[in-house]
């Protein structure tokens, strides 16, 4: 059967063949009953977005053979990203790290290359600010939404620069939320499946109403498809400090803190694993000042649930310092209220050294052999298998057990055999220079 194509008719080859009708092609492609006009959102933010590139001065050594001296020279390093016009008067933010060290700043707008400085620089939260010199009028602005608001399996468009290419658009959805990928304090990354790729750094991820709801940031190299984002609240949260004065003063209350699991939490008196865990409290800090003491467990900030360790440090981060803050604690099973006031975040000081404790063997409790060292009570071998095995090492320093200091292996031993039948046994122990409890359970 020959069959004769054309645009909304039919022709039969020969008498007595049935004909088959071809459809016309349709003048705009149809969007499918609930499907996003991505193509739409597109044209609508895509003006907003921009590509950074960026050129650093490498001082390179080398030695002239001819000359027989060592000779210095300096190479120009060029670097591409991509950022988001965030207000009328040429403010762009984008990732510190797309601007780190750089000597000179372009902003390519509208197939046209501006100079910027860079006005502010959050190295933590890796957020930074560019100013346009001589912005053009009439500049496209992007809408900063709520990434609070977002939920998981939405589709989000990521617009960016990747390797390059820019004006590049991928879609895909919000993987998941809360993301902690050991990038900073403040991690809580938005993760996609739209394509991220380098080059991508310091550009925008928009929901479907075209609002911003993260900055696009860093790539699992393990895992393609995998993408992560700031996400918007902490830079709207950042913004105006870093226009207004080039930084972000965060408060902070000088605590060591370490995450819950259910044994630490049993040992604790608690139902279930929630809060974040004191491991140290330096002396002269707010929370020394305010009476934090090590093993309390921190439920809630103003009123605010802890629910991880990992959220205190934003929480806290989010108040300027001076700021008085409410802080509900647990203690020895005990509820308690305590006022701190935050000083200014400053830099990590330098860390003290510790000698490794000479072997010294002592048969403890719990598949463990303990002993005296230099004062300290020392992990000298942990039972293969046994109730410590991937929880303690040798040469970890136990502090405490139950909540009581012990400063020789006998009352660590007599403190480990006076637990109850059954019941986890909570021990804070020192390895290197940090503090944690560790819950053991018969």
């Amino acid at each position: 059967m020959a069959l004769a194509l054309g645009a909304g008719c039919h022709t039969a080859a020969n008498a007595g063949q049935t004909a088959v009708t071809q459809p016309a092609p349709f003048e705009s492609p149809p969007m499918l009953s609930g499907a996003p006009d991505v193509a739409a959102l597109v044209a609508k933010v895509k003006p907003a977005v921009v590509s950074i590139s960026t050129t650093r001065d490498v001082r390179l050594q080398g030695f002239d053979i001819f000359e027989g001296e060592s000779q210095n020279r300096t190479m120009h390093q060029a670097a591409l990203g991509s950022g988001i016009i965030v207000d009328a008067q040429g403010h762009v933010v984008t990732n510190a790290h797309v601007i780190d060290d750089a000597t000179t700043v372009k902003v390519h707008i509208d197939e046209r290359d501006y100079r910027a400085k860079v006005v502010g620089k959050d190295v933590r939260l890796d957020v930074a600010v560019l100013q346009i010199d001589n912005p053009p009028k009439d500049l496209p602005v992007a809408s900063l939404g709520a990434s609070e608001k977002t939920r998981v399996g939405e589709y989000v468009v990521a617009i960016g620069n990747p390797f390059g290419l820019g004006n590049t658009v991928t879609m895909g959805i919000v993987s998941a939320k809360g993301r902690v990928i050991g990038a900073g304090p403040y991690d809580d990354f938005i993760q996609t499946d739209a394509s991220i790729n380098p080059g991508n750094s310091g550009g925008p991820l928009f929901d479907l109403h075209g609002q911003v709801i993260g900055i696009n940031t860093a790539i699992n190299p393990q895992g393609k498809g995998i993408g992560f984002a700031i996400p918007i609240d902490a830079v709207k949260g950042a913004l105006p400090q870093l226009i207004a004065s080039g930084h972000v003063a965060r408060g902070q209350m000088g605590v060591m803190i370490q995450g819950m699991d259910d044994g630490i939490a049993k040992a604790l008196g608690m139902d279930h694993a929630h809060g974040a865990l004191v491991e140290e409290v330096p002396s002269g800090s707010p929370a020394d000042k305010a009476g934090i003491k090590s093993g309390d467990v921190i439920t809630s900030v103003d009123g605010q649930d802890v629910k991880t360790s990992n959220e205190l440090p934003r929480i806290i981060a989010s108040h300027a310092p001076g700021t008085r803050v409410h802080l509900g604690v647990l203690r020895d099973k005990h509820a308690q209220d305590v006022d701190v006031t935050l000083e200014p975040m400053k830099d990590e000081g330098a860390k003290t050294e510790q000698t490794a404790p000479n072997e010294r063997a002592q048969q403890g409790a719990l598949g463990l052999a303990i002993g005296d060292e230099d004062g300290h009570v020392v992990v000298e071998r942990v039972a293969p298998d046994g109730v410590a095995d991937g929880k303690l090492r040798r040469g970890d320093v136990i502090e405490e057990v139950n909540r009581k200091a012990v400063s020789n292996a006998q009352d660590a031993v007599n403190a480990l055999k006076a637990a109850k039948n059954g019941d986890a046994v909570l021990l804070k122990v020192k390895r290197g220079d940090a503090s944690r409890f560790v819950a053991l359970e018969p």
